[in-house]
């Protein structure tokens, strides 16, 4: 009895001095790791102006949008950060072959909000780990989980930010700024929405028709959807309107598609750091973590 009581109390000594260098040495080298890959993804966000390798005014980023399946429309979406500065749009209309053409007016920049809030919640994971620096010492598990979950919060949101676009309706769509951004002015037929959809930028263009007073269409107003269908209904003003065509367009940004593997592996070290504290709360049950 004697002996197995020693031999645990050994084990619990190596195991308790395991677990204090976990918390003084790895932590804070995983602390240090998780900082450096979100400062790499915070860089993507700013793009810095090109050849300083310092945080400016954005640098201006063209990306030519185009279906494989139809050329119904073609244009160039001008990127600078979080914002698009220009948009240059051809739509060629199917029943008369009409080539329209509609541009940002000079003065206007559309803000992409599901960029800004994403690159605000990476700086917030940034600033929840900088606060825990070399010099701070976790004394248990408790608080090294509360701060990964914190950040992992953080990353989940920036995360999903980019990966689950807004679901809105018509009439929103309807009334967004954005279609009060073009020179010439929509035509009121005509309805664009722009999102990011993982790493893409997404352009859609949404043509309408009237429905007639006495149409015999039982009438369904869509309810939100990331992407409206052909026949999806609307009220907008005194008039009853549908949609006829869809026309989809994206492009792949590059910078995005780095940021959402840094998220990843950034939430993948969060979750073995906690997975590690976790295996010695099983050692310890009367410890506070």
């Amino acid at each position: 009895m004697a002996t197995a009581m020693a031999a645990t109390a050994a084990e619990r000594a190596v195991l308790e001095e395991e677990f204090r260098w976990l918390l003084h040495d790895e932590v804070h080298a995983v602390l240090r790791q998780l900082q450096d890959i979100l400062k790499e993804a915070s860089l993507r966000f700013t793009l810095p102006c090109s050849g300083t390798g310092t945080e400016g005014p954005a640098k201006q980023e063209n990306f030519i949008l185009g279906s494989c399946s139809t050329d119904q429309v073609k244009g160039v979406l001008t990127l600078q950060g979080d914002a698009l500065s220009q948009a240059d749009v051809n739509l060629k209309i199917p029943r008369n072959n009409q080539l329209l053409h509609f541009a940002f007016r000079e003065d206007k920049q559309w803000k992409l909000l599901q960029i800004q809030d994403a690159r605000n919640h990476v700086s917030q994971a940034i600033y929840l780990l900088a606060n825990r620096d070399e010099s701070y010492q976790f004394r248990t598990g408790a608080e090294v989980l509360k701060l990964m979950d914190a950040v992992m919060l953080q990353l989940t949101r920036a995360r999903n930010r980019l990966t689950t676009p807004a679901t809105l309706t018509l009439p929103e769509i309807a009334a967004s700024g954005l279609t009060r951004m073009f020179a010439p002015a929509l035509p009121s037929d005509l309805l664009v929405n722009v999102y990011i959809n993982l790493n893409k930028l997404c352009l859609t263009v949404y043509q309408l028709h009237a429905l007639q007073p006495n149409s015999t269409k039982n009438f369904r107003p869509a309810g939100g959807a990331v992407l409206h269908s052909p026949g999806a209904m609307f009220e907008w003003g005194s008039q009853r309107l549908e949609v006829s065509h869809v026309h989809k367009v994206e492009c792949v940004i590059p910078w995005l598609n780095d940021a959402l593997v840094f998220f990843t592996v950034s939430l993948q070290l969060c979750q073995q750091l906690k997975d590690k504290i976790s295996v010695f709360s099983s050692y310890w049950s009367y410890r506070p973590f």
